[in-house]
């Protein structure tokens, strides 16, 4: 991908691979019940799709946007799951759940989605440290780049990050 602006849409069809790369690498750390690749790349490529506001700058920037769009996805099929289970009239959303043995709680999802917008609140750079490597898929010399700052700053904000979470996941 080139840094020059381009249309969403040329960026999504040469970046669909990659995409579908870092929704396997969503599946792999364990995001909680999740669609399969295919369908939570087209389902966050729907929502990049409608801010056509967006502007993307860069690779870097693009897969911490799409990120963002999948986690987004995953914390609304959790809710739309959750709210079937109890009866609701939402839709449900088919699962793949053999894909994550033990892993498919809804309420994991929803209790990590808002354990992540306290951490954004109370330390950004470390959320998004998060955001990017757990729901990214980036390593740590790309999350570098796209947050400016050194690998061993992502190194600490990522093990502190963790911690935190940890506890907090474990409070509630």
């Amino acid at each position: 991908m080139s840094e020059a602006p381009e249309g969403m849409d040329a960026l999504v069809s040469r970046a669909y691979e990659e995409l579908r790369r870092l929704a396997y690498a969503v599946r792999r750390n364990g995001a909680g019940p999740t669609l399969n690749p295919t369908a939570l790349v087209h389902e966050a490529w729907l929502r990049l799709a409608r801010s056509p506001e967006l502007e993307v700058v860069s690779e870097q920037h693009f897969k911490h946007l799409a990120a963002r769009a999948m986690r987004r996805v995953l914390v609304d099929a959790a809710r739309a799951r959750q709210t079937a289970k109890r009866g609701g009239g939402g839709a449900l959303v088919t699962f793949d759940e053999r894909l994550i043995p033990g892993a498919s709680a809804p309420d994991d999802v929803i209790a990590l989605d808002r354990a992540l917008d306290e951490l954004t609140r109370l330390r950004p750079r470390q959320a998004a440290v998060v955001e990017s490597r757990f729901f990214g898929g980036l390593d740590v010399r790309e999350t570098a780049a796209l947050l400016e700052v050194s690998e061993a700053t992502v190194e600490r904000e990522w093990r502190a990050a963790r911690a935190w979470l940890a506890l907090e996941l474990r409070k509630g």
